[in-house]
C-alpha cells in the first residue's frame, strides 16, 4: 500500500513548520500530488495537582480565533528530548515541576497532511514557581476534577483534540 516518491521540495520553511509538495507514484501506478506539513513533533502533559485537579490552561487560538482550554503542551526544539519538552513547557506555562512522569500514548492529530507526532505524558504536580510563557503567550490556569472536564468535553467546552484524548485516557486508565 506504500506510495513511491519521485521527487519533493520544502516550498515554505518557516519557524514552527515546513510545507512540502511531493509528487508520489500510487499503488495503481498513477501520480498525485501530496502537500505536507513537517513539523519537530510536540509534548502534552496532563497534569494533576493532589489530590485531584486537572491543570488547563486557556489560550487565544489564532487559526480558529477562539480562546481554548488545553492541556499545558508544546513544540519540541530541534534535538530537544520529549520528557525534556514537557518538563520546560510546564514550567514556563503553568510555573510548575512536575513529578511521577508516565508516558500515556503518543497520537498523529492529522495525518492527512502533517507529519507532527505528539507525546502525550500523566504527572503530578511538583513546587510551583513564577510561570514564564513566551512573548505571544498569553496564559490562564484553570484546576477541574476529571468529571467536570469530562463533562466539558461532552458538552463541547473543550475541543482540543490532544487535551479531549489525554483526558479520555486518563479516565480509562483510573478504570483499570
Amino acid at each position: 500500500m506504500k506510495e513511491k516518491t519521485i521527487s519533493k521540495r520544502i516550498i515554505y520553511k518557516g519557524k514552527i513548520l515546513a510545507l512540502e509538495k511531493a509528487l508520489v507514484k500510487l499503488v495503481n501506478g498513477k501520480k498525485a500530488t501530496r502537500e505536507v506539513i513537517r513539523h519537530n513533533g510536540a509534548v502534552a502533559v496532563i497534569a494533576i495537582e493532589k489530590p485531584d485537579k486537572l491543570i488547563l490552561i486557556r489560550q487565544f487560538r489564532y487559526p480558529v480565533g477562539k480562546t481554548l482550554f488545553e492541556i499545558p503542551a508544546g513544540r519540541i526544539d530541534k534535538n530537544e528530548a520529549p520528557l525534556d519538552c514537557i518538563k520546560r513547557e510546564m514550567k514556563e506555562e503553568t510555573g510548575y515541576k512536575l513529578k511521577n512522569i508516565i508516558k500515556l500514548l503518543d497520537l498523529y492529530p492529522c495525518v492527512g497532511y502533517s507529519d507532527e507526532l505528539i507525546h502525550i505524558y500523566k504527572a503530578e504536580t511538583g513546587v510551583k514557581g513564577k510561570s514564564k510563557p513566551e512573548f505571544d503567550e498569553n496564559i490562564r490556569i484553570s484546576k477541574v476534577r476529571l468529571p467536570k472536564a469530562l463533562e466539558m468535553v461532552r458538552k463541547g467546552k473543550i475541543k482540543d483534540s490532544k487535551t479531549i484524548i489525554a483526558i479520555l485516557a486518563l479516565k480509562t486508565l483510573l478504570k483499570s
